[in-house]
C-alpha cells in the first residue's frame, strides 16, 4: 500500500515552466536591444566621414534634360473592339543633346506610334507588362536617335480604356 501512494505523488509533480518563461523573456528583451542597437545606428551604422560625403554629393545633380513627346493615341486591337491606348512619354537625355533630341521628335513619334499600334490588348495586361513594353520603346528610340543620346523612357501617362 505505501508504494501505490508514492507513486501517485511523483506522478503529480511536474517540472517547472518558470525557465521556459524566463528564457523567451530574455529572447524578447535581447532581439529587441539587438533592433534598436543596429535601428539607430550604435552598431553596424555608417562612420561619420562617409555620411558627410554622402551629404556633400547628394546636392550634385547630373546633367540631364527631359524631352516632352507628344501624346499618342491608339486603338487597340479590331476597331469594332473600341478600346485605346493613351501614352504619354518623356526622354531623359543629356542637356548637351536635348535640341538634338528635340529636332528627331517626328521619328520618335513615328517609331513609338508604329510599335504602339502593333499591341495586342493582352500585350498590356499582367504585372511585368509595363516594364517589358518600357524597354521595347527605349530600345527603339536609342535606335533612332543614337544610344549616347538617350538615357530612360519615362512613361507619364499609359490608360488602356
Amino acid at each position: 500500500m505505501a508504494d501505490t501512494t508514492t507513486d501517485i505523488v511523483e506522478e503529480d509533480k511536474k517540472p517547472s515552466k518558470m525557465p521556459l518563461i524566463l528564457g523567451f523573456v530574455a529572447l524578447l528583451i535581447g532581439g529587441g536591444g539587438g533592433f534598436y542597437a543596429t535601428f539607430s545606428g550604435m552598431i553596424l551604422g555608417p562612420s561619420e566621414e562617409v555620411t558627410a560625403e554622402a551629404a556633400q554629393s547628394a546636392g550634385d545633380l547630373p546633367d540631364i534634360a527631359f524631352v516632352e513627346v507628344d501624346p499618342i493615341i491608339v486603338s487597340m486591337g479590331s476597331p469594332s473592339n473600341g478600346r485605346h491606348l493613351q501614352f504619354r512619354t518623356q526622354l531623359e537625355v543629356p542637356s548637351q543633346y536635348a535640341e538634338d533630341v528635340t529636332i528627331l521628335l517626328p521619328r520618335v513619334i513615328d517609331v513609338l506610334n508604329g510599335y504602339l499600334r502593333a499591341l495586342e490588348p493582352q500585350d498590356v495586361e499582367g504585372p511585368s507588362a509595363l516594364t517589358r513594353l518600357r524597354a521595347q520603346m527605349l530600345r527603339r528610340v536609342q535606335i533612332v536617335v543614337g544610344t549616347e543620346r538617350i538615357n530612360d523612357l519615362l512613361i507619364m501617362e499609359f490608360v488602356v480604356n
